[in-house]
């Protein structure tokens, strides 16, 4: 099998498998980090198999769906990737993409790093910023029945990555304790470039939002 083929199986396989998810997790976003994924990837040497195979497959089962179980993505890959006869060391790569993509409240140390990863890494932050990454907060947000805002409740800049896993705080307080973190962890050039366009966007968000919010605009 080709790696057209593959690629085509595999996006096939993605969106029967994430039909139905929520709007922000769905075979959508799959689709916008495989597009931001291949845009970074033109400046940078790498596997690009492994870089597509990654990107479509970074969310095949996201934690938060899974009773935060984060075996679960690793090993539907796993299982899928040996059907289709990929190469060991491929498989291995792909999974380690899974495994170490999530932010995971920005204190967890990355155990494994490849500039593969860091593609699909930039590619995945991406879609949490800028435009794209406010609609998808409001829509998880609402999904998870949270407030928009509370001007009594602080954001936590200091948690735990279990503390951020099952926090129910107001979207809001989701812009400052990782959307707003998100610019100065990107890995490479293109996507700093395009994270700092995307973060300025959601900095005159929260402007506006604020003096809507305290009815001066």
């Amino acid at each position: 099998m080709d790696n057209n083929d593959i690629i085509d199986k595999t996006i096939q396989f993605v969106k029967n498998k994430l039909e139905g998810a929520e709007g922000g997790h769905d075979w959508f976003h799959i689709e916008r980090v495989y597009k931001n994924s291949l845009l970074i990837a033109q400046d940078e040497v790498c596997d690009l198999l492994v870089v597509k195979l990654g990107a479509l497959l970074h969310d095949i089962a996201d934690s938060k769906f899974h009773g935060g179980d984060e075996t679960v993505g690793p090993a539907v890959a796993t299982a899928f990737l040996e059907q289709e006869k990929l190469p060991e060391e491929t498989i291995n790569h792909v999974i380690k993409i899974i495994e170490n993509i999530s932010f995971k409240g920005g204190k967890v140390k990355q155990e494994f790093t490849s500039i593969e990863l860091n593609i699909v890494q930039d590619a995945d932050r991406l879609d949490a910023i800028g435009a794209i990454g406010i609609a998808r907060a409001f829509n998880y947000g609402g999904f998870k029945n949270r407030g928009l805002y509370d001007p009594n409740l602080a954001p936590n800049l200091n948690m735990t990555k279990e503390e951020y896993k099952n926090s129910n705080a107001p979207t809001i307080n989701h812009f400052y304790e990782k959307l707003l973190l998100l610019k100065d962890k990107m890995n490479t050039t293109s996507g700093k470039s395009i994270a700092a366009e995307r973060h300025r966007y959601m900095e005159n968000f929260l402007s506006q939002f604020y003096a809507e919010w305290d009815g001066e605009k």
